[in-house]
């Protein structure tokens, strides 16, 4: 999915208007540009709205303190902050991902014979939305409305991978995780960083009995157009048929499809 929609400058955007650009208009386009680049520095800021450095230094200072954006360290670039994150995850429900994603929950199942399942993030959680249950007898049952720790599960770590550093931080402020279901969950927030930078190199994530016992799955997030997590799409079966985690692995390139067909589907939702 390409993020470079080139986008207008406030100068083009002010043509035919009677009102003049005012300090909400450059923050507004601020917001978008940052949303869109994932990084803007002041100099670069200055240059897209036609304004002095000081004046881009402030609006961004003043988005800063309202958690709209944030730096990874002093001086550095400008960076989506948890306000916009937040936003950008309250927007699952305008969109209604689970109206999108049905049909592909129900191919993955059809693909798989396992359970496929869709999920979003809350805080350190993550809740299961809409699923497609599996024919087999012996089957990871239908889990809508079940709320899982996020950490310990395939989907939550799909969608966790997708946030900087900054923000894994900002909900794991300490080093020892939440308890999870079952103690096969990583229980370090240093042991999470190292497993989200593993899921953002493959493009998936895996849970062997992390979140229930004999229950693993392989999960994929879904993203909006600029790029942020907008929930998780998995596919969970009974560990004791999978045998080890490379089978559960082995769906991973069905799962791709899938979040990939549901990408195809939010960008032309009719």
């Amino acid at each position: 999915m390409s993020n470079s929609r080139p986008m207008a400058s406030p100068q083009h955007r002010s043509l035919g208007q009677a009102a003049p650009t005012t300090s909400v208009d450059n923050a507004l386009w601020l917001l978008e540009l940052i949303g869109e680049r994932q990084a803007l520095r002041v100099a670069e800021a200055a240059d897209l709205l036609g304004v002095a450095r000081s004046t881009a230094h402030r609006l961004l200072t003043a988005l800063r303190r309202r958690g709209f954006v944030m730096q990874d360290r002093p001086n550095g670039a400008y960076r989506p902050g948890p306000a916009l994150v937040e936003i950008g995850l309250a927007a699952v429900s305008r969109i209604d991902i689970r109206r999108v994603a049905r049909p592909v929950l129900e191919e993955l199942r059809e693909q798989t014979q396992e359970t496929a399942s869709l999920a979003v993030l809350e805080g350190t959680t993550i809740r299961f939305v809409d699923c497609a249950e599996s024919p087999r007898s012996v089957r990871v049952g239908n889990r809508t409305g079940v709320v899982r720790a996020a950490h310990a599960s395939a989907v939550g770590k799909a969608i966790l991978a997708g946030l900087s550093a900054a923000e894994i931080d900002r909900r794991y402020p300490h080093e020892e995780l939440p308890a999870a279901t079952t103690g096969a969950a990583l229980t370090s927030r240093t042991a999470l960083k190292a497993e989200l930078a593993e899921i953002r190199n493959q493009g998936y994530a895996l849970n062997w009995e992390e979140s229930a016992d004999g229950v693993c799955a392989v999960a994929a997030a879904l993203r909006d157009t600029v790029g942020q997590p907008l929930a998780g799409l998995g596919v969970a079966a009974p560990s004791s048929r999978m045998g080890d985690i490379e089978a559960i692995r082995d769906f991973a390139t069905q799962v791709l499809r899938g979040a990939e067909m549901v990408h195809e589907r939010l960008r032309s939702p009719h």
